[in-house]
């Protein structure tokens, strides 16, 4: 019989203690936190490993540090029709937040404009700065995948920069991007992107661009 209650005794301080399901715990959750941790975003792996040798080769630069980066790019979307249809806002902030993963800033007019019966303090547009991971995905979708889907796409122009090496794009349909469902658009809608660099030179700045797989035309 003293046989036949210790075993139950044992059953259960096995479940107490630390059994199947607290030990599987333990594995997973590590698991997945340090996967997404060693996982960076495509982009900035092709910078570190493809843009900064060759731009080193390319500028002679003593140290990789030396080398221009990326700080941020800021996406732009002008809705001057906004004036006489004030709805366009409401569905150019969600076509924004869709295409680049994060919740845009209303824009609006700094000064009144009779003639274009413009008032002081209306919305006129949004826009969206991205950073660090979200920068680069948005880099990644436009190059790889957005550009190409532009109806009769001969590359970008190699002029559009500023003196200081930053460059801006503009695109006149914001459906070559995919995440935009093209039967629930209301308007189609153009898009300024700024890519703001720490290159000096407009040459530093293109062939940064450049070695990131931006489709310039040729001069």
């Amino acid at each position: 019989m003293a046989d036949e209650k210790e075993k139950p005794k044992g059953e259960k301080k096995a479940k107490k203690g630390k059994g199947e399901a607290q030990g599987s715990r333990a594995i997973i959750a590590p698991a997945k936190t340090s996967n997404t941790q060693a996982i960076p975003a495509r982009f900035a792996a092709k910078y570190k490993d493809v843009a900064v040798p060759a731009l080193q080769k390319q500028f002679n630069y003593t140290n990789a540090n030396q080398v221009p980066k990326f700080e941020k790019i800021v996406v732009n979307m002008g809705l001057g029709q906004a004036v006489t249809n004030p709805k366009i806002i409401d569905s150019g902030v969600d076509e924004l937040q869709a295409v680049t993963g994060q919740k845009p800033v209303v824009t609006r007019s700094k000064k009144a404009i009779a003639s274009f019966k413009l008032r002081e303090g209306i919305p006129i547009g949004c826009m969206v700065t991205l950073r660090r991971e979200k920068m680069w995905e948005f880099l990644d979708r436009l190059i790889t995948v957005a550009l190409p889907r532009t109806r009769d796409f001969r590359g970008v122009s190699r002029r559009a920069f500023d003196g200081a090496g930053n460059y801006t794009l503009g695109l006149k349909e914001q459906i070559i991007f995919p995440e935009i469902d093209y039967d629930r658009i209301d308007v189609i809608k153009g898009l300024n992107i700024s890519f703001v660099t720490t290159a000096k030179t407009d040459e530093e700045g293109r062939a940064l661009l450049q070695a990131m797989g931006m489709p310039f035309r040729a001069a």
